[in-house]
């Protein structure tokens, strides 16, 4: 990966430009880790990328957004997010700057970033850039901003929630100015929208640390300014749908499907989980979350599911030809009336799952009936 992203600003320095690899790739290879995202930091201006890569085969400009000098390209299947050297002037909205100004020396773009850990670079040659000292707060583990802080939150205020992100999904610990300043400007996380929060704290739920990262968001009084209520209810942190199912809250977007697993558990946690019927009626992975949220293990609420007799309306051992035949009818309604009691009686272990006994069921009870 590294020499593929070597090549790719090598290219941009055939073609007179300075460029450097920046971000989170940096950071990340300078701890060890793979990183797939890969940022770089350039000279050439949105419209001169797009001229240099239209001379090159198999490439292309997947998205551009001049407005704030970036553009996506695509190189031998990885994306490069590339964007021109710039200052930011004034901020509007205490997330985007007003406008920006391309400028021609690197030191200048690093300054305009979040902090200093994001700030290393990488050259041509593979060598590391770090004019403003990210590799010394890497090395002691602490998050840093490179502006005073209080600037920093105060221009972009989802940085309060990325160095919650970044403090606890690399598990470094905030500086003591972050920590001030997070307390006088974390209303304005109400500013953010609700997409873009969510999109950092999918990363703090996900990471091994989420247990850590939602502590933080508890000592920082983070919680409030977010949004997320009973963060006290997590048990388990393994889960992103459990976490998010605890919380319950009604501001973020999720898909159809996360939406139904989410009622879904939120209806379970009030109710029995180690029991037959609702372990068959909502299922192994609904209950598990739930459960393990109210104190109970995966182990016990795996070992109940895998005792139930049947785990599905097709794991009963009759079709519905048989029950007509049985019963002398056509098949009407009442059909899904008998298959809800055979699922039932089966649960309850008061009738067997083979099919002569639920023959001989079907006939004494609803022979007369149907």
């Amino acid at each position: 990966m590294k020499e593929i992203a070597l090549e790719f600003i090598n290219i941009i320095e055939d073609s007179g430009y300075q460029a450097y690899i920046v971000g989170g790739f940096v950071r990340d290879y300078l701890m060890g880790v793979l990183s797939k995202d890969i940022d770089v930091t350039t000279s050439a201006t949105p419209k001169e990328l797009k001229k240099i890569f239209s001379m090159v085969k198999f490439d292309k400009t997947i998205n551009d957004k001049d407005n704030y000098g970036s553009v996506r390209i695509e190189y031998k299947n990885f994306i490069f997010e590339v964007t021109t050297f710039r200052e930011e002037l004034s901020y509007l909205d205490n997330r985007h700057p007003s406008s920006i100004r391309y400028v021609t020396d690197l030191k200048t773009d690093l300054k305009r970033r979040d902090f200093t850990i994001n700030a290393i670079c990488m050259d041509k040659n593979g060598k590391i850039i770090d004019p403003l000292n990210g590799q010394a707060d890497l090395k002691a583990k602490v998050i840093k901003t490179i502006n005073k802080s209080d600037k920093s939150f105060s221009d972009d205020a989802l940085r309060i929630l990325r160095a919650v992100r970044f403090a606890t999904t690399l598990d470094f610990s905030l500086s003591d100015d972050i920590k001030i300043s997070i307390e006088k400007y974390k209303n304005l996380l109400k500013n953010i929208s609700y997409e873009r929060k969510k999109i950092e704290l999918d990363k703090i739920f996900t990471s091994i640390k989420a247990k850590e990262g939602i502590e933080l968001i508890k000592n920082l009084n983070l919680a409030q300014d977010l949004d997320l209520e009973n963060l006290d209810r997590i048990k388990d942190y393994t889960d992103l749908i459990g976490i998010w199912s605890m919380i319950n809250s009604s501001y973020y977007k999720f898909t159809k499907h996360e939406k139904e697993l989410i009622k879904k558990v939120n209806i379970v946690y009030y109710l029995n989980n180690l029991d037959e019927l609702i372990l068959y009626k909502y299922g192994l992975y609904v209950n598990t979350l739930a459960g393990i949220n109210k104190g109970l293990t995966k182990r016990e609420i795996t070992e109940a599911y895998d005792k139930l007799p049947i785990k599905a309306k097709s794991d009963i051992q009759i079709e519905a030809q048989d029950i007509c035949k049985v019963l002398r009818h056509e098949p009407d309604s009442f059909l899904n009336e008998i298959y809800k009691d055979l699922e039932n009686e089966i649960l309850k272990g008061n009738l067997l799952n083979k099919k002569e006994d639920i023959l001989k069921y079907i006939e004494t009870k609803y022979q007369k009936v149907i």
